[in-house]
């Protein structure tokens, strides 16, 4: 068969695929959750009211109506941009105005960066200012959100337009295993970002100031000595300028790592329990739960680039997504956005493993954190996180297999039990 058409079927094929396995799965959700709105399973009974129970339904379904239209419209976005010849449309459209060349190409994938988050604009904002306003979750303002814009654009730029010259122009410099050197670049870019992010980039948008709760501080210096590990200071973000939601991270390397808590955070949790919620967060650490995700994902991002560097010398590559390629210029960003269109519709499938996988990781967290706290505080840190982000307790079994990074409540709390036994 001709390997054009060949192509296009199996993208489309993979595309209905996915669509509908998304939709099922969504309706799934729907049904189940709208199924169990009506009482508290009996084993959270004592802890959470129906009131709460019926507010995370809610929210769940409220949020399961929205990403049923997402779906559709990103399948919508996505035929649009291939098959129907927006993507070649707009490449031709820049040629037009500017000459061949690494400039050209670059102006190509900053317009489609542009298009694309104009048109998921609009959801984003229903998500935001209806949505979670609704439920009570966002404290974003216009203003807020408008500054959040405007520097996001102005980072995207002078942190994006050198990578994205830089990719292209490997593209067409590095030789036969252009993709090789590619690799490299991306991955120091990554590491370089993540080492200035903390100090740099996180502070345009929060705040974060010393954590004053003294008692508090004297704990997690407790934890963190007792598990051997060192920080380089304790610090509170202001995460409620945002939204009611809540959580604690670490970030930077080694010895100059950094514990973040949300302000939220310290007004849900008791001290006991921020420290167990802290625990849970090494526990990620002793295991070496980032290491093993950034090795993870530094291969995938090699092989991905490795069979783009296959596909983007075939013609029947860009044709049988809806694109000819030109004979007077390069190719490569057409070939690089082709590529980042279609590998999801192609992946989707492995979804599962994927959520399987962090859901291991969360067991083996919590089980660290109960080695080194009472089991009770962090059950009752846990419920009071699923209580106070509308996380419902009855989510659909086949949902959570493909979509949940975390546990449903009660087979995380019944693991804790397991694992301090």
């Amino acid at each position: 068969m001709n390997p054009t058409l060949t192509l296009t079927y199996f993208l489309v094929g993979a595309l209905l695929t996915n669509v509908l396995l998304k939709l099922w799965l969504n309706a799934r959700q729907v049904r189940h959750v709208a199924q169990h709105r009506g009482e508290v399973p009996a084993a959270f009974a004592r802890q959470i009211s129906l009131s709460d129970h019926q507010k995370a339904a809610d929210y769940t379904l409220a949020k399961a109506k929205v990403s049923q239209f997402d779906i559709l419209l990103d399948a919508g976005v996505l035929v649009a941009w291939t098959l129907l010849g927006g993507l070649s449309a707009l490449n031709h459209f820049i040629l037009e105005l500017m000459a061949p060349g690494l400039g050209q190409q670059v102006v190509l994938v900053l317009s489609f960066t542009l298009i694309s988050g104009l048109i998921g604009l609009p959801l984003s904002l229903y998500q935001t200012f209806v949505l979670e306003q609704k439920f009570g979750f966002n404290k974003m303002t216009w203003k807020l959100w408008l500054s959040d814009s405007a520097k996001g654009l102005i980072l995207g730029l002078v942190l994006g337009v050198p990578l994205i010259a830089m990719v292209l122009w490997l593209m067409q410099a590095g030789g036969v295993y252009w993709w090789f050197w590619t690799w490299c670049a991306l991955v120091v870019w990554q590491l370089l970002l993540m080492a200035i992010a903390p100090n740099l980039i996180m502070p345009l948008f929060n705040k974060f100031t010393p954590l004053e709760d003294e008692a508090l501080k004297a704990r997690v210096n407790s934890l963190m000595q007792r598990a051997g590990f060192t920080a380089k200071g304790f610090f509170v973000m202001d995460g409620s300028k945002r939204s009611a939601h809540s959580n604690a991270f670490f970030t930077g390397f080694g010895a100059s790592k950094r514990v973040v808590f949300f302000d939220t955070l310290l007004k849900q949790l008791s001290p006991s329990e921020m420290e167990a919620v802290l625990a849970h967060e090494l526990g990620h650490f002793k295991h070496r739960h980032i290491l093993k995700m950034m090795a993870t994902s530094f291969a995938m991002s090699l092989l991905g680039l490795a069979v783009l560097g296959f596909a983007s010398q075939q013609i029947w590559f860009y044709t049988g997504l809806g694109v000819m390629p030109s004979l007077t210029s390069g190719n490569e960003a057409v070939a690089l956005l082709l590529f980042m269109l279609v590998v999801p519709v192609f992946t989707f499938l492995l979804a599962p493993i994927s959520s399987w996988r962090s859901r291991v990781q969360e067991y083996e967290a919590d089980a660290y954190a109960v080695s080194q706290t009472p089991v009770a505080d962090l059950s009752s840190a846990l419920l009071k996180l699923y209580q106070d982000n509308a996380s419902t307790l009855t989510p659909d079994p086949w949902y959570v297999k493909f979509y949940y990074s975390h546990p449903p409540a009660s087979l995380r709390l019944a693991h804790m039990q397991h694992a301090q036994a």
